[in-house]
């Protein structure tokens, strides 16, 4: 099933009466729209959960002047599995709750110790919108990019990555402790029973085309026999790791932690100056290993993922104890050891990431990547499937994972 082109994505609805509102609230001055225009705002390949527009709008001021400004939407796949998806998890209705609610909440709380910490883009209310959506400001024209996905994040990036999500988890923390615990869909997550069929049929479909091109890996002996057992409790694993620690430290998870989910600004010499956060559709309170294996093995570059995984492991320690002292977090803060405990703990979360997600993301642009191919056993899914377990620089990265997760006994459970 080919990506949509980009000028059939947008939705008759979305026209420029109903971003009348919204300029009024975001341009100082703004009298009249002079011209519109929405089209696709990322290539096949950069996003699988949501369609992704650039609207962008000239605008012309009280004074006479003109000026251009850009907003990016978000709006659902019009696919038949998504939208039974959209029916049980509104995923649109969780990001905009955390955009209205939940990140004021935690960038106030570092503004009452008088830090200034600001997650990501601002969002605003559509008026007349005629599906589910999420509306936020376009952070490209502020000079924010993502990096490049194939290739990974360097240390730098991944510290300054390590270090606003550690802001976000110890926030998530402090705020427990101040307002009590997170709505339901944000402690259940998308792991629940009514949805248990459905993550039945994707992992069954998921599992079996990774088994398939595992089986051709070479010197593969000493794991392949431990995948083969993994495959039929796929669902059963993820389930119990979705559940909250109930010996170690509870965050609320990014959820979807991955390259293309976060987005830097830099200086004049390449230097990082800010990154900001995005796509919040998939929060999910529990155990710091969910991001922390999500967004290490997705996202590292293939010399730093395991070479330095206990190395960003202590980083992101580091300064998420130091974030939780200046909240002002009374309880017993987490030790180094004790974060390592969890992360063996919960050590099926980095076989679900890189037999998941890892591989969507070191695939070279497609246009077939898309949401249904990626998760259904279609006979399009299954050639995209193919395509991504068979592609060389993913099966590089699989075989010095699967021998490290061996070694660290995350199989030991099966």
């Amino acid at each position: 099933m080919p990506a949509e082109n980009p000028s059939s994505i947008v939705p008759d609805w979305v026209q420029p009466d109903i971003f009348v509102d919204v300029l009024r609230e975001s341009v100082k001055g703004f009298s009249k729209i002079i011209s519109f225009k929405a089209n696709g705002g990322l290539a096949p390949g950069e996003n699988y959960a949501t369609v992704m527009l650039r609207v962008n709008i000239q605008v012309e001021l009280e004074d006479g002047s003109e000026k251009s400004v850009s907003y990016m939407l978000k709006l659902p796949h019009q696919s038949d599995m998504f939208l039974k998806m959209l029916e049980r998890n509104n995923i649109f209705e969780y990001e905009r709750t955390v955009y209205k609610t939940i990140i004021p909440e935690m960038e106030q709380l570092y503004r009452d110790v008088g830090v200034d910490v600001k997650f990501g883009a601002k969002s605003y209310d559509l008026k007349n919108a005629k599906s589910e959506y999420v509306l936020l400001e376009d952070l490209a024209p502020q000079g924010f990019k993502n990096m490049n996905r194939i290739q990974g994040l360097d240390q730098a990036h991944t510290e300054s990555a390590l270090r606003k999500l550690s802001q976000w988890h110890a926030a998530s923390v402090a705020r427990v402790a101040l307002k009590g615990p997170y709505p339901k869909q944000y402690i259940v997550g998308f792991f629940r029973e009514e949805n248990l069929e459905m993550i039945k049929e994707m992992n069954h479909s998921l599992s079996t085309n990774f088994l398939k091109s595992c089986e051709t890996y070479e010197n593969n002996e000493e794991y392949i026999e431990h995948v083969r057992a993994a495959q039929p409790m796929i669902t059963d694993m993820c389930f119990k790791m979705s559940e909250p620690d109930t010996t170690g430290l509870n965050v609320l998870n990014h959820g979807d932690f991955w390259t293309n989910n976060m987005m830097f600004s830099h200086d004049s010499n390449g230097q990082i100056e800010q990154i900001y956060l995005v796509d919040f559709q998939m929060p999910k309170y529990g155990s710091v290993a969910q991001d922390l294996y999500y967004f290490l093995f997705s996202s590292t570059k293939f010399e730093d993922k395991l070479s330095k995984f206990d190395y960003y492991i202590k980083f992101y320690h580091q300064n998420l104890v130091e974030n939780l002292k200046l909240l002002k977090y009374t309880k017993p803060l987490p030790t180094l050891r004790e974060m390592h405990i969890s992360l063996l703990k919960y050590g099926f979360w980095g076989y679900l990431t890189a037999t998941g997600v890892m591989s969507a993301i070191l695939v070279d642009p497609t246009e077939n990547a898309c949401f249904d191919n990626f998760l259904s056993d279609s006979a399009e899914g299954d050639a995209f499937k193919t395509m991504i377990y068979t592609n060389p620089r993913y099966q590089k990265h699989m075989k010095s994972i699967l021998p490290w997760l061996l070694n660290r006994g995350v199989f030991d459970d099966l």
